[in-house]
């Protein structure tokens, strides 16, 4: 079965109907037939929530962090092996540091990540990218 890892731009992309919300569903649904697994890091949970938050109040926060919970998504917590390679990405990327959780969390899943942020264009030789259109 593959594996395939979200960064908060897919889940924000599905949250608020974006273009790219389509193809999100997509793979939520694949997840819910148990033809794939999808990952999420705890750091890059916590991202999206904060930036719904900051633009959309604790009550828009919220429903898109039920929203995901819906859906069989693995949220793993930033052990110091993740965070190691995290620190490695950002210090020799130039990436946000939630973008390397997603980037080593990928890595140590030997997953997919699932984006559209053009941030990870750095880390194409690194991990392989399933880009949003």
């Amino acid at each position: 079965m593959k594996n395939y890892v979200l960064d908060s731009y897919a889940l924000l992309s599905y949250c608020e109907g974006e273009p790219e919300a389509r193809e999100v569903a997509g793979f939520f649904k694949k997840a819910l037939s148990n033809k794939i697994r999808l990952f999420l890091s705890v750091v890059n949970w916590g991202e999206m929530y904060y930036i719904a938050l900051r633009e959309g109040g604790r009550e828009r926060a919220e429903s898109y962090r039920s929203t995901i919970a819906n859906y069989p998504v693995k949220i793993v917590n930033a052990d110091q092996e993740l965070t190691l390679k995290a620190a490695y990405y950002k210090g020799s990327f130039q990436i946000s540091y939630a973008d390397a959780y997603a980037a080593a969390l990928t890595k140590l899943q030997r997953a997919v990540l699932i984006t559209g942020d053009s941030e990870f264009r750095w880390l194409e030789k690194e991990i392989s990218i399933h880009w949003l259109s």
